[in-house]
């Protein structure tokens, strides 16, 4: 009986923290997304993008029953795998459900997520359970992560919310936890790559390496590498399920990778400026400014928010009233003012982790020894100094050219959810060693002193040297001359309220760690006026970025797009398939096109290479064509003669441009149709050469062909009664009769993508070709025949069998794990 309740003791003051940490975690983040609880949602703009470029995805979905890998509805045509990320076949995805409450309060379920993954890892730590919370609370509301939810960032979101455990399992599997560290790792890492989104996925495992990388020394210097071999077998095994786990989605990402933006050009026009991705100036357009930096400590640093609204009693609202406004329209100017003078294009918000944990982590630098200070302080410098990108051009360089993968993501500033972990974990850990007295007062009173100083000695720097900081920006150019020097007035009284609140919140942190250590306070009191202080510093400045005011009925979110009258207009056009050019909107950053039509454009980061090769040689100029005729007094005949002469629109089909959202759209009879036949072919000896000969040829009558696929070309001769018609249209299965009274090369109106398209003649497999860059292309021969493209990955297929396989392999694995570390070592017997 003793020993029985002996254990009930035991387990109860385990499982109490743990309870009451899932309380505030929901409790704190209902409150703040209260409005989810009356049906609400955000009003996300990546989230109606989403919807937009999905809907023939969902629309075929319900019809068929079937899901369809490929979407005609955007930039002409390509893969769904990433825009809808299922994977049926990967047996976590029911872990993954759990873990984000199903789906369901959006984004309640975001929020807790954050929290629940940081906690877990900062027990696996070995931090104490009701630090934690602190710990959590610190990293679950640092801005950005906020900010992305607001933006509608959503797979972004749930990847850096699975980002903790991984990391903190590889570190436990290394001490002393083998088993235990090698499945939280591998089943949070499979929930991660099971939403796809590789960028964040990389940064952490660009986390992890400098880890490995000291656990390794270190281990070395002990003479215990046999300790470490173990760990990293059995690691890697974990490692292999995980992939083979998700290894359909992998592998067709990869495989599409390297015919998308993100893979190598075949043009080799801007050398210095290529990779074998994304090229550079692309990729760090968004780099973060490297006094921006201190966006970290003080939030409105460089200004906050693009957009952001003043108050009355700023000098840009007086300086409108002075120069004649009525004080409504100076009240409605000064509600979208821009404040950011850093160096990115545009921000929604700073990248803010808080005053009190950025005290903490200076702290840490102090108070914490060995190889977690090592590899904490290693990842947030290169963090850090990755973030600023061009700003500091050679060290981006150095990994652009050198590290396998990093020149597949653009955004290097995203980089920073690296410090986002390592700086309150080092804080978080300096609290853990004053608590458990693993350090001296004498120890913690010098790094309170120097922390205190630090800090306190920056903020006044930037306080008392005005020339230090600009204010101004390159886009104040674009300002009245009469409001420039206002709103330099107003950048500098933002930043001064934002100084003094940080250094109030270090003072709050150093006053409560000094009333600790001289024993006035116990660690209880210490938990709690540390994380309610930090709740309070992080939640007033997330409220500036995300508030209930960013809330709409649902139905806007689900519906996001209300059909124009160019959009009606064109909807009763029934025929199976051809395009829309919209230029009422930005055409190649838009998805309401796509949410009704095939379209031109489109909005997503991963465009085939090719089409914007495309878009950058020729559609840009046409448009532009288009857009100049029709705003220089268009006639009939002058729109039909611009409309002839853009030859790369017309042989994309282009049967629709909408010009005006309220107006019926141009009708272009010159689009060539799904299908065609042509008469002659001229053979490029590159891509170079291929894309440079579209300059000046006829698609009706000539097809360029690559040399490559040269071995495909044969003798046709002209047939004027050849026809070839599409017949039956679905996303993923095209069907076309054809006539001839001889053999024909077909072109097809459709993006060639070899690596999942197959071509059938009479249900017979035959090949297809590239021509014109980046159509399809066919020898038909003479009589009366059947043409079928199917979309028939063999990636998929067969990744979809090992997928299968290893995630059930990795949840027995969970089962068995979770048996050997929590059931039968803790049998009351043993105890």
């Amino acid at each position: 009986l003793q020993k029985l309740i002996l254990y009930k003791m035991k387990l109860n003051k385990n499982i109490l923290p743990i309870i009451t940490a899932l309380i505030i975690f929901v409790v704190l983040s209902t409150i703040y997304f209260s409005p989810a609880l009356q049906g609400k949602q955000v009003d996300q703009h990546d989230t109606k993008v989403w919807v937009g470029m999905s809907k023939e995805i969902k629309d075929y979905k319900a019809e068929s029953g079937e899901t369809t890998l490929w979407t005609n509805s955007m930039f002409g045509g390509m893969p769904t795998y990433l825009i809808n990320s299922s994977n049926p076949s990967n047996l976590t995805k029911y872990f993954h459900s759990f873990l984000t409450l199903w789906d369901t309060l959006r984004p309640i379920n975001f929020a807790i997520l954050y929290f629940l993954g940081f906690y877990i890892a900062l027990l696996l730590f070995k931090v104490n359970p009701w630090l934690s919370i602190v710990g959590a609370l610190a990293f679950g509301f640092s801005s950005y992560f906020f900010i992305i939810i607001q933006a509608g960032h959503v797979t972004k979101v749930i990847a850096i919310g699975y980002m903790a455990p991984i990391v903190a399992g590889i570190y436990s599997a290394y001490n002393g936890k083998k088993l235990l560290g090698a499945i939280v790792m591998s089943i949070f890492l499979s929930t991660q790559l099971l939403i796809n989104h590789l960028q964040i996925t990389y940064y952490t495992m660009l986390l992890i390496l400098p880890l490995v990388i000291i656990i390794f020394i270190n281990n070395i210097k002990q003479k215990q590498t046999s300790e470490f071999l173990k760990s990293s077998l059995i690691l890697l095994v974990g490692l292999l399920l995980v992939i083979g786990a998700n290894f359909a989605s992998l592998y067709t990402t990869y495989e599409y990778g390297k015919e998308s933006l993100r893979g190598p050009s075949e043009l080799n026009i801007d050398k210095n400026n290529q990779t074998s991705g994304l090229d550079k100036d692309y990729a760090t357009s968004w780099s973060y400014g490297k006094l921006e930096t201190f966006n970290l400590f003080i939030p409105n640093f460089t200004g906050g928010a693009s957009g952001a609204e003043l108050s009355k009693k700023s000098a840009s609202y007086n300086k409108l009233l002075e120069v004649g406004a009525t004080k409504q329209q100076a009240n409605d100017a000064i509600k979208q003012m821009p404040t950011y003078w850093g160096p990115q294009p545009f921000t929604s918000g700073p990248v803010y982790i808080g005053a009190l944990v950025i005290f903490l982590f200076v702290m840490g630098i102090f108070l914490v020894k060995g190889t977690l200070r090592t590899w904490l302080l290693t990842a947030t410098a290169l963090s850090i100094m990755l973030a600023w990108g061009k700003n500091f051009i050679f060290f981006s360089d150095l990994f652009f050219d050198y590290f396998p993968g990093y020149n597949k993501f653009r955004t290097v500033s995203m980089i920073l959810v690296i410090a986002e972990f390592t700086i309150p974990l080092l804080g978080i850990l300096a609290l853990k060693n004053i608590i458990e007295n693993k350090v001296t007062k004498e120890q913690t009173i010098k790094a309170l002193k120097y922390s205190v100083g630090i800090l306190t000695s920056l903020i006044v720097i930037f306080l008392i040297n005005p020339g230090i900081l600009s204010f101004t920006s390159e886009t104040d150019a674009q300002l009245p001359e009469y409001l420039k020097e206002s709103i330099i007035t107003d950048r500098a009284s933002i930043f001064k309220s934002d100084a003094f609140r940080s250094l109030i919140f270090v003072l709050i942190g150093a006053a409560t760690i000094w009333l600790f250590i001289k024993n006035k306070i116990k660690a209880t009191h210490l938990y709690i006026i540390i994380g309610l202080a930090i709740v309070i510093d992080l939640w007033a400045v997330n409220k500036r970025y995300l508030n209930d005011n960013n809330f709409v009925n649902k139905k806007n979110i689900e519906v996001p797009f209300t059909a124009s009258k160019a959009d009606e207009f064109i909807l009763q056009d029934k025929t199976l398939d051809y395009r829309v050019l919209n230029l009422a909107v930005s055409t190649f950053n838009d998805a309401s096109t796509s949410y009704f039509h095939k379209s031109i454009g489109g909005y997503h980061g991963a465009k085939m290479r090719r089409y914007q090769e495309l878009i950058d040689f020729y559609i840009t100029k046409e448009m532009q064509n288009i857009i100049n005729t029709l705003q220089n007094n268009p006639t009939q005949q002058s729109v039909e003669q611009a409309l002839q002469k853009n030859v790369v629109l017309n042989m994309l089909n282009t049967k629709y441009i909408i010009y005006n959202l309220e107006a019926p759209p141009i009708s272009n009879n010159f689009a060539y149709g799904n299908a065609w036949f042509v008469e002659n072919t001229e053979i490029a000896n590159d891509a170079n050469e291929e894309i440079k000969k579209m300059n000046n040829f006829n698609p009706t009558t000539t097809a360029i062909i690559d040399k490559r696929f040269s071995k495909e070309l044969f003798k046709f001769t002209k047939d004027t009664t050849a026809k070839i018609n599409l017949t039956s249209y679905k996303p993923n299965h095209l069907t076309y009769t054809t006539t001839s009274k001889s053999n024909q090369l077909a072109i097809f109106s459709e993006i060639y993508y070899d690596k999942g398209w197959n071509a059938y003649i009479d249900g017979k497999p035959t090949t297809h070709f590239r021509a014109n860059y980046i159509l399809r292309a066919m020898k038909i021969p003479s009589g009366k025949h059947t043409i079928e493209f199917k979309f028939e990955p063999k990636s998929w297929q067969i990744g979809s069998i090992i997928s299968l396989t290893s995630s059930i392999i990795l949840i027995i694995s969970l089962i068995l794990i979770i048996y050997l570390e929590f059931f039968k070592k803790k049998k009351i017997e043993k105890i």
